[in-house]
């Protein structure tokens, strides 16, 4: 058990011992309490909330619930002092033993240091990219694509069972454009001069090639045929070989997905119709008309009776359309049924959505509690676009004009490693810049850079206390104060991971590494300054066999990071 699940233990244990003591209310809700590193340092190791969230509940004050709790953590062997800040806060300080003990919990558990069970198996979805089958993955895809990959790494590590998927929409109006764009290449496979790509078709080269295949299996069969013949077939063959390229660059930034889900499918499986009639048994979809659109006058509007899914019973602004005044569903309603789909097989839904679908976010969670009557939790993460820069002049890219930036040039550019680390180093939903220039500069300005720098030092270490000839058990009671700041913040790795995967916030992993590392770099250059705070230290060989076992936790801690996010723990840089 890792140090603050321990003290985690500690602390209910302390509860349930005031409980059975009559000291305080059976049976009070546990789940806000916490255990952390107070904000201050110098306030402790450890802090816990306890006695304030529990307190009303008692029926007592914080201070006084404070007091009987540092009686009982107080006397734990673990525990150098128990104090109350504040109106009840308690602060705890340890004794060294227990960071020294830590020290061996990073080593024994290796890669599964920070992995935990806290999931217990619960079935999450996370669906991610989702991109339109029209082309290649962009750099506009390249963002949600990490972020949702990682984010079911965090899941996976946090003991969830995570099913990653990818949404695609091969039913709408734009895979009927890209089959008469499929249908321009087949002719110019054929020899037909085709002249400048017509406005509104997709003129990427990308296109080329199934045109030749269609060619080259079809003949001249399909040349000026009525488009009721061709479509159909020319749609089908465009939209696989894009989910081809999709796939292929997916690959290139390490993303594959257990499920790609069709748009096409879920109508062909009369899912949207279930949906609706399931919501109109519990009187959540009515034949009603809509409300003029605001600017609208009673001349320029023609109300029409539609169905109609009553979403303001579940916090949106209006109720909203699930079909068109044709009978053809509405992209909500489309959308609807999906989820409703979706949440056969899972507890939690998690969408990872462009911040341009932002005004989407209500309707759909609302369709998702009416539709699972709130049995399945939902969540959905916004993305912002990556502005694209190469040396501080932005990049300009048009899918429509086909000249636009494509995931696999930027990958081939600058690295796997770069891009995926890159896109978690700030919040999802903050506006971010990838300039070609700095990502890949040798400096504490890139995060990149420096965490990989930390383990690639690490690893240096290692081989160079090898070859001094320095090996065997390592005495840890030589870690001094100095050394035993830095276990403390290693420490805190299985509570980030934690963190992250409750707030479904993977950057969190990308921040605690960084810090890790600049705290790791800032020790290590102790020793440019004071031989003796270096690690290596040939005359001193327990010393050194102490401080290296504490660098290769660190290290450990690295790479267990940078797996979870999908970025190679560098060896040698």
């Amino acid at each position: 058990m890792t140090l603050y699940a321990r003290f985690a233990a500690h602390l209910d244990a302390a509860l349930d011992a005031l409980e059975a003591e009559g000291a305080l209310v059976a049976g009070l809700a546990r789940s806000a309490v916490t255990v952390e590193p107070p904000r201050d340092p110098s306030h402790g190791d450890l802090a816990t909330n306890a006695a304030m969230v529990l307190a009303k509940g008692a029926g007592t004050n914080p201070r006084a619930l404070a007091e009987l709790m540092v009686a009982k953590l107080g006397a734990l062997d673990e525990v150098a002092s128990a104090e109350i800040a504040g109106p009840g806060f308690i602060n705890l300080r340890l004794v060294d033993q227990s960071w020294r003990e830590e020290l061996r919990a990073i080593a024994d558990l290796g890669a599964n240091y920070g992995r935990s069970t806290m999931g217990a198996g619960k079935r999450v979805n996370v669906e991610y990219v989702s991109a339109n089958p029209t082309g290649p993955m962009h750099m506009g895809h390249c963002r949600g694509a990490v972020v949702g990959d990682a984010l079911a790494s965090v899941l996976e590590y946090a003991g969830y069972a995570v099913t990653r998927e990818y949404y695609v929409n091969d039913a709408g109006g734009q895979v009927d454009v890209l089959a008469r764009s499929a249908h321009l290449r087949y002719r110019e496979a054929l020899g037909e001069d085709i002249g400048e790509i017509p406005e509104g078709l997709y003129p990427g080269d990308y296109l080329i090639p199934v045109g030749q295949k269609l060619a080259k299996e079809q003949g001249d069969r399909f040349v000026g045929k009525p488009e009721s013949e061709w479509l159909a077939l020319f749609r089908e063959t465009a939209v696989a070989a894009m989910l081809d390229l999709i796939r292929a660059d997916l690959a290139l930034l390490g993303i594959h997905h257990d499920l790609f889900a069709s748009e096409a499918a879920v109508q062909k499986a009369k899912k949207p119709e279930a949906a609706e009639a399931t919501l109109r048994a519990r009187d959540l979809v009515y034949d009603g008309m809509l409300e003029a659109p605001k600017g609208e006058t009673p001349e320029d509007w023609e109300p029409v009776m539609l169905p109609l899914f009553r979403s303001t019973r579940f916090g949106d602004d209006q109720d909203r359309p699930i079909r068109k005044s044709d009978g053809s569903w509405t992209y909500f309603g489309a959308d609807m049924a999906y989820h409703f789909q979706k949440a056969e097989k899972a507890d939690m839904l998690i969408d990872i959505w462009g911040a341009d679908h932002a005004g989407t976010v209500k309707r759909i969670k609302a369709a998702v509690a009416a539709l699972t009557e709130d049995k399945v939790e939902f969540d959905v993460k916004l993305v912002q676009m990556v502005r694209l820069l190469r040396g501080g002049e932005p990049i300009k890219m048009s899918k429509r004009a086909g000249n636009f930036v494509t995931l696999a040039d930027v990958v081939r550019e600058v690295g796997k490693d770069v891009v995926r680390f890159t896109m978690l180093t700030r919040k999802a939903d903050a506006q971010m810049d990838f300039d070609f220039a700095k990502v890949v500069e040798a400096s504490k300005d890139n995060p990149v850079f420096y965490v990989q720098y930390a383990h690639a030092r690490i690893a240096s270490l290692k081989r160079k206390v090898a070859e001094a000839g320095i090996s065997g058990e390592a005495d840890l009671n030589l870690l001094d104060a100095e050394d035993l700041e830095l276990v403390r913040l290693a420490a805190q790795f299985p509570r980030i991971v934690a963190s992250a995967a409750t707030s479904h916030e993977p950057h969190r992993i990308a921040f605690y590494l960084y810090d890790l590392a600049a705290a790791f770099h800032a020790h290590w250059n102790l020793g440019n300054d004071r031989p003796d705070r270096r690690i290596l230290i040939v005359n001193s060989p327990d010393l050194t066999r102490a401080r290296l076992f504490m660098a290769s936790a660190i290290g450990q801690i690295i790479a267990n990071g940078l797996s979870i996010m999908g970025v190679t723990a560098a060896e040698e840089m």
